[in-house]
């Protein structure tokens, strides 16, 4: 004799589910973990590429007058173009000045959100993503005033 479908209870059929949904939990989370952590990578990809442009454009400058304002919007158009806010790049020249020979060193703080997701946006303070980098004045520069003592030897 053959059991004919209708005629099994259906006993056991919700037991299961919970697992199911627990593992799409997993995933969901998963996936958020492993995309705040590429956030906090492309950051701070993006601070270096704003700093290296910051001072490389002040060392570059025509005259120190200008070297500031050139130097934030290189690293405002790094961060545009990394796909993001240069509203909160927070660039700081740390040291150097615009003169033969001195060393000038930008750091560049980009706030990372904790959680960010497309549909509901940003939360939490998160982390901050720093970069530094530095770059030489000319010595043999035309516009700068004094002697080249670092390009003797």
């Amino acid at each position: 004799m053959t059991a004919r479908l209708d005629e099994r209870g259906e006993a056991g059929q919700v037991g299961g589910v919970e697992a199911v949904i627990f593992g799409v939990l997993i995933l969901v989370m998963g996936t958020l973990v492993i995309a705040n952590a590429w956030g906090v990578i492309d950051a701070k990809l993006a601070a270096a590429a704003a700093a290296r442009e910051a001072a490389r454009a002040y060392v570059e400058s025509p005259d120190a007058s200008s070297a500031g304002a050139l130097a934030e919007a290189a690293a405002a158009e790094a961060m545009t173009g990394h796909g993001r806010s240069a509203d909160r790049l927070d660039l700081t020249l740390v040291s150097g000045g615009f003169a033969r020979c001195s060393r000038v060193v930008f750091e560049a703080r980009y706030p990372v959100p904790l959680i960010s997701i497309p549909v509901l946006g940003r939360a939490g303070t998160g982390f901050v993503a720093r970069a530094r980098h530095s770059e030489v004045v000319d010595p043999y520069r035309r516009s700068l005033p004094g002697g080249a003592s670092c390009a003797t030897g």
